[in-house]
């Protein structure tokens, strides 16, 4: 309760009376004080939606309206008309000898935590960038862990959109991803940008209802992944999606949850160009942000995307003028759904411990396929594991992006972007399960870092190790990198300079900071940001092996700078762009630092 000594004076009762309004600063405070219908009434003088003066407002009938954007306030609680502006902040008034007292430091309703909360969840549902912004900025200044917003938002877009898991889903996935990686303030701007994609995604579109799973708990795992295959196979949705509830309701195990999944994903080769088993791999990531509770509307939010899937074996692309199908079905058991051949190759190399060849990258790379296939299937039946083997050919789908040609059409950044990012979903799933199927998603990832040969013709220059050590210091390279997105075309530059950090003894954690931060003040696109994650997940899992024959301090060296120069030319080649993101960004944190937008 407010005492006395709470209460400071503001202004004379009789002059207040007498101008209808005020404007005053009480202990810093900027108050806004209004005598309406015989009341006195304090509020922040803050708009909330965007800090306008609202002492240079209008008030009708018990209403505040804000003349900047409209925004309407009942001015006795402060509550708002419109959810995007926010309430604003009343405070207690008393009249004490003629003199207008206001106590600027009144108990909150709700402390800072659960306020953002709320509005996180009003942001969402509204689709309000500014709101959203403002509530992510607040709770992190809050001290919330990120991982609590993000499960909010989690559970946001698997409830109320229909189609499934989705672009925006995957967004927030990869920035969670990556937060640890990013400077203090680009996590509030990374957790704001999946948030508003997400929100975006489900705006306007119907929710999801969800089917129940079976009664029974009692179903073998093998037949719960043969029904669930079939289902998906067919196009069922309803089906699929009451076998995998049943799979985590019957407590299933992570490993065989992801198996589950997986194996529908690789039933076919490059599902949707790739995108399908990102978003599964993504989406078991999101759990482990998010808490195991989400699994089953997580996993359960994948059926649509995998029954809707374009399945590459229909393209006329995997199977002219060379019919990669053919040579997969070979090695699979006969048909793309098939693993009794892998199983074999597994089973002959069972006792084997294998190490890549030295010419393995340059075979991947190369323009035979049936000499792709066969040098993979070799590594199998030598004893090389699913998650080995798709470290390597995840290599080289980065190195497609790092020497990506300007020359060609801009569109195809996207298409050898698609290859990198599954290359790295099949690696993240092979560290998940050791199914016998991802050797399939290895397989045809393989198939399709052959497909974007010519996309590397001639191949762009890419640094070597040594090549451009200047002396510089590391954070001069740094600045200069961030001004190569400042310029449309900078790709190979951005490439180089990359190089040189790294020559210079450049700390990876920097780089990663700075590319960061160019990523999240642009208005990046859900590629750019998918390729970014994908390359600082594959810088940190850089085979570090020694290959025979070569220098093993070299070998390593280069095979991390790989994925960094890719996504620096990527990012360089999308950028700039408007920074409206970053504009609605920067206002919320002014907003919530107490500042006043309208002035400079």
């Amino acid at each position: 309760m407010a005492t006395t000594e709470d209460f400071r004076t503001a202004i004379p009762l009789e002059e207040l009376r007498a101008q209808g309004r005020a404007q005053v600063s009480v202990d810093g405070t900027p108050l806004a004080l209004f005598h309406h219908e015989g009341e006195v009434r304090a509020v922040d003088n803050r708009c909330p939606h965007m800090g306008f003066p609202l002492s240079e407002g209008t008030v009708d009938d018990g209403v505040l309206t804000c003349h900047w954007h409209h925004a309407r306030f009942e001015l006795a609680c402060g509550d708002t008309f419109d959810p995007w502006a926010d309430d604003v902040q009343t405070y207690p008034v008393e009249i004490r000898d003629g003199e207008v007292c206001v106590n600027p430091n009144p108990e909150r309703d709700l402390p800072p935590d659960e306020h953002w909360a709320g509005r996180l969840e009003t942001g969402l549902e509204e689709n309000l960038g500014l709101v959203l912004a403002k509530a992510t900025i607040g709770l992190l200044d809050a001290g919330v862990d990120h991982r609590e917003p993000t499960a909010t938002v989690l559970e946001f877009g698997t409830r109320y959109r229909e189609d499934g898991w989705g672009p925006g889903l995957t967004i927030l996935g990869c920035l969670a991803n990556v937060i640890d990686d990013l400077a203090p303030e680009d996590r509030k701007r990374a957790l704001c940008v999946g948030a508003r994609r997400v929100a975006s995604d489900c705006a306007g579109e119907p929710p999801n209802f969800d089917q129940p799973s079976f009664s029974t708990r009692e179903v073998a795992f093998d037949r719960l992944k043969r029904w669930f295959r079939d289902c998906v196979e067919v196009r069922d949705a309803d089906g699929a999606e009451r076998c995998l509830r049943t799979a985590v309701a019957a407590d299933r195990s992570e490993r065989e949850l992801a198996e589950l999944v997986f194996a529908a994903a690789t039933d076919h080769p490059y599902l949707s160009t790739g995108h399908v088993l990102d978003f599964a791999n993504t989406a078991f990531e999101s759990v482990d942000h998010a808490g195991r509770e989400h699994t089953d509307d997580v996993l359960a939010s994948l059926v649509e995307p995998l029954v809707t899937a374009d399945r590459s074996d229909e393209r006329s692309s995997w199977r002219q003028p060379v019919d990669l199908v053919a040579l997969l079905e070979n090695v699979y058991g006969g048909d793309v759904t098939e693993t009794s051949g892998l199983e074999a190759l597994v089973a002959e190399g069972a006792s084997a411990d294998w190490e890549p060849p030295a010419d393995l990258r340059e075979t991947l790379l190369a323009d035979d396929p049936e000499a792709i296939v066969d040098a993979l299937a070799d590594a199998v039946r030598e004893g090389a594991t699913s998650e080995a083997l798709a470290s390597e050919v995840a290599h080289a789908a980065a190195t497609r992006v790092a020497r990506f040609g300007t020359a060609n059409e801009f569109s195809d950044w996207n298409t050898v972007h698609h290859t990198f990012t599954y290359a790295n979903a099949v690696h993240g799933a092979t560290r998940r399960t050791d199914a016998v199927e991802l050797y399939r998603g290895v397989f045809d990832a393989a198939m399709s870092v052959y497909l974007d040969r010519f996309l590397n013709t001639p191949p762009a220059p890419v640094p070597k190790p040594g090549t451009n050590d200047t002396g510089r210091e590391p954070e001069e390279v740094l600045e200069d990198l961030l001004e190569t997105f400042d310029v449309e075309g900078e790709v190979n530059e951005a490439g180089r300079l990359v190089g040189e950090f790294f020559d210079c003894g450049g700390d990876p954690g920097e780089l990663k900071r700075t590319l960061g931060r160019g990523l999240l003040r642009e208005d990046a696109g859900f590629h750019t940001i998918q390729n970014f994650e994908a390359a600082v997940r594959q810088f940190d899992l850089a085979d570090e092996r020694a290959v025979e024959g070569t220098d093993e301090v070299s070998r390593l060296e280069s095979r991390r700078r790989i994925p960094m120069i890719a996504t620096a030319r990527y990012m360089a080649a999308h950028f700039p762009t408007r920074r409206e993101a970053e504009q609605t960004f920067t206002i919320a944190a002014r907003l919530n630092r107490g500042e006043a937008i309208h002035e400079e």
